[in-house]
């Protein structure tokens, strides 16, 4: 295993990012998002980040107009994009969609994605943990529906798991219903295709590995949403005085957050590792990604519940963000499987019987 510690160029990503979303995207204009109720997903910053930036193809081949970066810079982004809560399609269509059409070869389209001028999403619940519902298809149309999909709403390309593979279907052919979801910065749809026009662009060994980079990716953005609670509740308290004290400096608030700045840091070196292994596809990188979503969703929880009561009676306010991030964090844990299920994939993954003898 190579050194987990960040490269110099990871570090300058990050801090790129992270200038960039304080900018761009403070916690004001993403609860101004959220009451707005509109659209699918903040098109000004995605613009700035997909394409002002390059990021959308971060992980497209240089051959296909993309950066050809590897995992550990796409984890770096959305690690940071957790930080902000940023309502944008990264995670679906620039490492999700990215991910199942890299598996198949598919340069035309790999090509649009990575311009950013296309956003794509992979057709399956979005609380998905194993192999999704297939399908029906015949004389190149698939009829069927899908429910409860992340960031389809505004994709323009979708990306279907059939009978025989993996198809692709212009958002235009595609009915799609919003339906109420609790984390509102990444809606979510049902989707309904009615003989929608595909055509067949990976064979359906594609959507295992999407899979497993959508989980392991999803515990890096837990692991910056974490951080995020954590980093805001320490300077809560060190500036609110109650009985002329910092309230930080009491001990039972203190020990609470030296255990989740431990819970973090243990979670940090977890989710390091499986994004480090991914790229591997081995059977350690499907014993990783389960265990790091394990662990990103349960440290995820814990801090924005810390974030929303420590905070006091503001912290359970509408004009505060702590509500973003707990909402975030509560639909996360159960995306792409949620730790119970997780822990069951993983026996099985090592060979522990489910049951006690």
């Amino acid at each position: 295993m190579s050194d987990l510690l960040e490269s110099p160029d990871e570090v300058d990503l990050r801090a790129g990012v992270r200038e960039m979303l304080a900018a761009e995207c403070p916690w004001q204009s993403v609860l101004a998002f959220v009451s707005s109720g509109g659209e699918a997903y903040d098109q000004k910053l995605w613009r700035t980040l997909g394409t002002g930036m390059g990021l959308a193809g971060l992980l497209v081949p240089e051959a296909q107009g993309g950066a050809g970066a590897q995992w550990r810079a796409a984890g770096v982004v959305v690690e940071e994009l957790g930080r902000a809560v940023a309502p944008v399609p990264f995670l679906s269509s620039a490492v999700v969609a990215t991910t199942a059409l890299g598996a198949g070869g598919s340069p035309a389209l790999l090509g649009q994605l990575a311009s950013g001028e296309l956003t794509a999403a992979l057709a399956v619940p979005y609380g998905l943990w194993k192999a999704p519902r297939l399908l029906s298809v015949a004389g190149g149309v698939v009829t069927g529906t899908v429910r409860g999909v992340a960031d389809a709403l505004g994709a323009g390309l979708l990306l279907v798991p059939a009978e025989d593979g993996l198809y692709a279907v212009e958002g235009s052919a595609v009915r799609r219903t919003r339906v109420v979801s609790l984390d509102e910065t990444r809606p979510l749809c049902d989707l309904e295709f009615a003989a929608a026009p595909a055509r067949l662009v990976a064979s359906l060994e594609a959507v295992p590995c999407a899979l497993r980079a959508a989980a392991t990716l999803t515990a890096a953005e837990q692991v910056g949403l974490a951080s995020w609670c954590l980093d805001t509740t320490v300077e809560h308290l060190k500036s609110r005085y109650q009985f002329a004290r910092p309230v930080g400096s009491f001990q039972a608030l203190k020990h609470r957050l030296a255990d989740l700045w431990v819970e973090l840091t243990q979670a940090r070196a977890v989710v390091a590792y499986a994004v480090a292994d991914l790229a591997s596809g081995g059977e350690d990188a499907s014993v990783a990604a389960s265990l790091a979503k394990i662990v990103g969703s349960e440290v995820a929880v814990r801090a924005a519940e810390e974030c929303v009561q420590m905070h006091g009676g503001i912290g359970f306010t509408w004009e505060h963000p702590a509500h973003l991030y707990l909402k975030r964090a509560k639909a996360t844990s159960v995306a792409y499987g949620s730790p119970d299920r997780h822990r069951a994939r993983l026996a099985g993954l090592v060979d522990l019987p489910l049951e006690a003898s």
